[in-house]
């Protein structure tokens, strides 16, 4: 699934529309497109180079460039170069960048979950205690896992509006979708529910507590036309079910499935990385607190075998 096509007709907004601050938003139009999400998944992986992230992804030249681009400008990734006559260049992750590792075990943890290959080898993480594993996220304080239900979210000190991210020019990959990943296993089934940016959107959204078609627009400042199909298609992919609220005339609901509740580990992470690298002066726009210990929440990935965190110095590719 690629992002918005050009095809589709985005209703003009007003210039800065404001919408509700909130940090997995914001890391969301960082992260929150199929490609970029690629690419972060080989960089864990210790591609480096602009070629072999073309060949793993087979993507068009000029689209991986410019995600690249785009994570640099970000602060996520750095050009840095590793040969002269001719010059080359690797794209190496920085610290921000690095900090994403436990929003991809998020992934990993979801779609292993509810989609296991044992021919994936994203399916097959080894944990330095030796165990194959799924990634969990736990609690800080008291170690206990969280879930929807013993997460409380509050307001917090840069609670409020901002404006909304620019619309972005949309383009297609040249390459064949059935080209792309040839021979190389990645996360599909995760990418076709988060690798489009309004699609990712929606189920932050959701898990904001929107359920109603206006709330959703006016929350997103997106167009009724996007907004339609990615609900549409979120209903088709089992992350949320449609239901009537209303007769006369008829209106609906969308809510969060068992599936689509199961991606909640993700949305905190990423409400964590936003806090931590994406936050104006006014502080992170929510609190979370763990409802079971009171604590201030401060999540933590952990080993669902041993307990243990879970890491770039813990987790092994599979043996």
């Amino acid at each position: 699934m690629a992002e918005d096509s050009p095809s589709e007709t985005i209703s003009p907004r007003p210039l800065n529309q404001l919408v509700q601050a909130n940090s997995a938003t914001r890391a969301l139009n960082v992260v929150g497109d199929r490609w970029t999400l690629m690419i972060l998944y080989l960089a864990f992986q210790r591609v480096r180079r602009f070629d072999d992230f073309q060949a793993r992804i087979g993507l068009a030249r000029s689209l991986l460039t410019d995600r690249l681009k785009r994570l640099q400008a970000a602060g996520v990734m750095v050009r840095t170069p590793y040969a002269e006559r001719p010059n080359w260049f690797e794209y190496r992750l920085t610290e921000m960048g690095r900090d994403l590792y436990s929003v991809a075990l998020a992934i990993i943890g979801w779609e292993k979950r509810w989609f296991y290959d044992p021919a994936n080898p994203g399916h097959r993480l080894r944990h330095s205690c030796g165990a194959e594993f799924t990634p969990v996220l736990a609690c800080g304080h008291c170690g206990e896992v969280l879930t929807v239900r013993n997460v409380i979210v509050e307001p917090g000190p840069g609670a409020g509006y901002e404006p909304s991210a620019p619309p972005r020019a949309q383009r297609r990959s040249i390459v064949p979708s059935e080209g792309l990943n040839k021979g190389n296993p990645m996360l599909d089934r995760a990418f076709q529910v988060l690798g489009d940016r309004w699609t990712s959107h929606v189920i932050a959204s959701a898990f904001a507590g929107r359920r109603r078609f206006g709330d959703f627009q006016e929350a997103l400042a997106i167009a009724p036309n996007i907004l339609t199909d990615r609900l549409g298609r979120l209903v088709e992919l089992g992350i949320l079910q449609r239901e009537l609220y209303q007769t006369r005339p008829e209106r609906w609901e969308y809510r969060l499935t068992d599936e689509g509740k199961d991606l909640h580990p993700l949305i905190i992470e990423l409400n964590r990385w936003g806090d931590r690298w994406l936050a104006t002066e006014a502080g992170p726009p929510t609190l979370m607190r763990h409802r079971t210990c009171g604590a201030v929440l401060e999540p933590r990935m952990t080993c669902d075998q041993c307990g243990g965190p879970a890491d770039l110095t813990t987790v092994r590719p599979p043996a």
